[in-house]
């Protein structure tokens, strides 16, 4: 009965996946970890890239289920066991940081019988923790995140996406209040699974009220000293509380950029939650509508960094981003370095008509990087270019920047 029940929910998340193609698209020639939030879809996603592979080249392995995360955590040579009688192409484990000890035979199949893995996770946390053989190279490492805009196509709605953020199972949802209990039981469901069951803090207190107070900061700059006087503990914990979200892909870390500026720059990083929706969420800011959120501009802003990090990842670019903020209060929202290419300055503004004054911060920086290439991604209708600066509609500026679904 447990098998039927499992058969049937993956031919459910196979239905539902197909709808949307992802741009994830992992190198099957070896083993490879792919690496995501709880609800991003890994599970699907490698339904439909093993869809078409007879059922005797695969086993599957789901660590979420109870009973298979005790059999394998007490016996990781179980592994090897099954796959002697078995004898597939392809071994998939679900959620491997539930037995991290398991990549040691994962290692050595590997090796010793060229078996291939396909390996989800949603946390390298405790697989740092626990010491991991990582498998130094011998698969390779691929990242799943929210549906992006292009993949979404069609169902792409900037509103909607501001609001609620781009989970797929967002997506599945038609009332606004089934989205909201959807995102809200996420963020507990986070809370329980991911950080309290692994033990990734002693203290649950203080990080239970570290989170609304890291989504009200989302894109600003840290002060972990501040931070930590709120919460009543030392900057360092505050630093393994960020360092937590990193682990468990809930957002990742915008460093101030680096190289040599001839204005004073402060060196704080900023934070960007993962998804839109999940940060709301956080912020208990679900039942705002967005047309009467104050902070229209700094939710595009999000979904704009969001959506390039996504692209960077999947279109394989290795881009390199960064931000800039002088102590004389010149602020550009990124700086992104692109190998082989120029540079590019680039401020995000929400308004569908950009003005002079809006790009001021970029005009001063310009004169200083003329070999720079200036960039304002906006809501603006049409391209066009102001004071020497590309001012153009966000969907263009993606292409612009090599991130085309074309």
């Amino acid at each position: 009965m447990a098998c039927l029940i499992i058969c049937l929910y993956s031919d459910i998340l196979l239905e539902y996946q197909s709808m949307y193609e992802r741009l994830c698209k992992p190198l099957e020639s070896k083993s490879f970890f792919l690496f995501g939030a709880r609800g991003v879809g890994k599970s699907s996603l490698l339904e439909k890239i093993f869809n078409k592979t007879p059922q005797n080249e695969i086993f599957w392995i789901d660590l979420l289920l109870p009973e298979e995360e005790e059999n394998y955590i007490n016996s990781p040579q179980r592994l090897s066991e099954m796959i002697t009688q078995k004898k597939p192409e392809w071994v998939i484990i679900d959620e491997v940081q539930k037995a991290p000890k398991l990549l040691d035979q994962v290692h050595y199949e590997i090796e010793k019988r060229k078996i291939k893995f396909a390996l989800t996770g949603s946390s390298a946390r405790k697989l740092k923790r626990g010491g991991a053989n990582l498998l130094a190279g011998r698969a390779f490492n691929n990242e799943l995140y929210p549906l992006s805009s292009l993949e979404l196509s069609n169902d792409f709605h900037l509103n909607e996406a501001l609001r609620w953020g781009t989970l797929p199972e967002v997506y599945k949802l038609q009332s606004e209040l089934e989205k909201k209990e959807y995102l809200k039981s996420y963020v507990q469901t986070y809370l329980k699974e991911e950080v309290y069951q692994e033990q990734l803090v002693r203290n649950t207190v203080p990080f239970r009220k570290f989170l609304p107070i890291a989504a009200q900061m989302n894109g600003k700059i840290l002060n972990f000293n501040n931070l930590a006087k709120d919460l009543h503990v030392d900057w360092a914990t505050v630093k393994n509380y960020y360092e937590i979200l990193e682990d468990t892909h809930l957002g990742f870390i915008l460093p101030a950029y680096s190289k040599s500026l001839r204005k004073q720059q402060l060196k704080g990083n900023r934070f960007y939650f993962f998804d839109i929706g999940v940060q709301r969420a956080l912020k208990k800011e679900l039942n705002l509508p967005i047309d009467f959120n104050q902070n229209i501009g700094n939710l595009f802003e999000h979904f704009i960094v969001l959506e390039l990090m996504r692209l960077n990842h999947y279109f394989r670019k290795d881009f390199t981003f960064s931000y800039i903020s002088t102590q004389g209060g010149l602020e550009v929202d990124l700086v992104i370095e692109r190998p082989g290419e120029k540079t590019v300055l680039c401020e995000i503004k929400s308004t569908n008509s950009v003005r002079e004054d809006h790009l001021k911060h970029l005009l001063a920086l310009k004169k200083d990087y003329p070999e720079y290439k200036s960039l304002c991604i906006s809501q603006e209708k049409e391209a066009r270019n102001v004071s020497g600066i590309e001012v153009l509609p966000w969907k263009l500026a993606f292409d612009a920047l090599g991130f085309s679904g074309k």
